[in-house]
C-alpha cells in the first residue's frame, strides 16, 4: 500500500476543525487548563532539579508516592512530584529556600505552612506541580522512612514497602485501584534486587 494512502478515517477532518477553541465550559469543569495546553506530567527532568537544588541547600526529604515508585522502574506516569519531607524549622527553612531557588512562588501562608510542617502543602505556583507530605499515612516517622530509604542516581527515595503503606493507609479510591500493580512492582524490584 502506498504511503499516500491515509488509514485513519478520522483523516478527512479539517485541520481548522481540530484547532476551533470551544467557547463553552461544561457545569463543574475547570478552565485552569490553557487552551493547546495538556494536563502536565512528571518527568526524570523535575527530580533531577529537585535532586540537585535541594542538594545546595541541604533540604532533607524523600521522592515518595507515585513519583518515588516511577524513579525505582515502575512503569506508570503521574501528574506531580511528591515529597516526603522532614519535619523541622531549620529543615523548613532550607526547603523554602530550595523552593524559591526551583521557581516556586512561594506566599507567605505556604512558607508559615512548610516552616511550620503543616502534613500536607499542595504548590501549582512553580514550574511543576509538587506536593510536600511532612505527616504521610502510613509512615509513623522520617528517620524510619530514611533509614530504609533506596538512593536512585543520587534520588532518595522510599523504599517500595513504605510507598504502599503509605497508599494502603491513605485508602483513597485511586490508592486502592493501584495497589495491586504496585504490589506486582515491589514484587519484580525485589527479585531484581536479589539478583532472582
Amino acid at each position: 500500500m502506498p504511503s499516500s494512502v491515509h488509514t485513519n478515517r478520522s483523516w478527512t477532518i479539517r485541520i481548522t476543525a481540530l484547532l476551533t477553541r470551544l467557547r463553552i465550559t461544561v457545569a463543574g469543569a475547570s478552565k485552569h487548563c490553557r487552551h493547546g495546553w495538556v494536563m502536565p506530567a512528571f518527568e526524570y527532568r523535575q527530580a533531577e532539579e529537585i535532586r540537585n537544588v535541594f542538594a545546595k541547600h541541604n533540604v532533607a526529604y524523600l521522592f515518595i508516592g507515585k513519583s518515588g515508585a516511577i524513579l525505582l522502574g515502575y512503569p506508570d506516569t503521574t501528574q506531580d512530584a511528591d515529597l516526603f519531607v522532614k519535619k523541622s524549622l531549620e529543615n523548613g527553612k532550607a526547603l523554602v529556600a530550595g523552593l524559591k531557588a526551583l521557581g516556586f512562588s512561594i506566599t507567605g501562608v505556604q512558607a508559615n505552612e512548610i516552616l511550620g510542617g503543616k502534613d500536607f502543602v499542595q504548590l501549582k505556583n512553580g514550574p511543576f506541580d509538587l506536593d510536600l507530605v511532612f505527616a504521610p499515612d502510613g509512615i509513623d516517622r522520617f528517620e524510619d522512612a530514611w533509614a530504609r530509604h533506596i538512593d536512585v542516581a543520587g534520588f532518595p527515595v522510599c523504599h517500595p514497602d513504605d510507598i504502599i503503606a503509605s497508599k494502603e493507609a491513605a485508602h483513597r479510591a485511586k490508592d486502592i485501584e493501584s495497589l495491586p500493580r504496585l504490589y506486582a512492582f515491589r514484587d519484580y524490584w525485589s527479585k531484581r534486587q536479589k539478583g532472582i
